[in-house]
């Protein structure tokens, strides 16, 4: 058993958010990237969508500035992309869809893999794979109920949706059962452009604070 996986998963769930990092331009996503640990979220996923992805993991890391940070990789679509990312520093994996091959990369290397569904026969077959934690998406099109549909046959299975998460609708998917949330855009660009540094790391702020509250009035 490797103890670090499940110690990312468990800052994962007591976080309840995974900040998301997608953009093409390196300089801009390490520092998206600090701005958005300063304000209190410290679990990052960079997206392998553009080129540069594994630049910006690097170049995060040796910057040193995240202490305690736990960095992912998000979009991985194969193994050998897995791979790469996992050499570059992603404590977890997360995909589009599910992968047997990328399942079977990140189980040999001890890493979580959190890989898109949007069926109950998906998550089973990621169950089967060894997936712990799987991702609603895109969670705009599944919304809430579909996670509260879920846990009707499959009680123990655990749902991050990512897409069309926002601010205004967390209460919403924490109440349905969501294990975590992924948030991007709604994140990363507050005002609907890129690089404004202090105002993602106030709305990172408010998320933390607001996903607190929403689990304190939970109990």
């Amino acid at each position: 058993m490797n103890i670090r996986k499940y110690e990312v998963l468990r800052r994962i769930s007591d976080l309840g958010v995974v900040g998301i990092i997608r953009t093409p331009n390196i300089e801009n996503g390490v520092a998206s990237s600090e701005a958005v640990f300063e304000g209190g979220i410290d679990v990052l996923e960079v997206s392998t969508t553009f080129p540069g992805a594994l630049d910006i993991m690097k170049e995060i890391i040796e910057r040193g500035r995240c202490k305690g940070l736990i960095l992912g990789a998000g979009t991985v679509a194969d193994a050998v992309t897995a791979r790469l990312c996992i050499d570059a520093g992603a404590e977890f994996i997360v995909s589009h869809c599910f992968s047997p091959e990328v399942a079977a990369m990140c189980n040999r290397f001890g890493i979580a893999y959190m890989p898109g569904v949007g069926t109950v026969t998906e998550i089973v077959r990621a169950m089967e794979h060894g997936v712990d934690v799987v991702k609603a998406f895109p969670g705009e099109v599944l919304g809430p109920k579909f996670i509260q549909a879920v846990h009707g046959p499959l009680p123990g299975a655990q749902i991050m949706p990512i897409g069309g998460v926002a601010p205004s609708n967390l209460d919403d998917w924490f109440q349905a059962g969501a294990f975590a949330v992924g948030l991007g855009s709604a994140l990363i660009k507050p005002a609907g452009v890129e690089g404004d540094f202090p105002a993602i790391s106030e709305t990172a702020e408010r998320i933390v604070t607001q996903i607190a509250q929403i689990r304190a009035h939970m109990k």
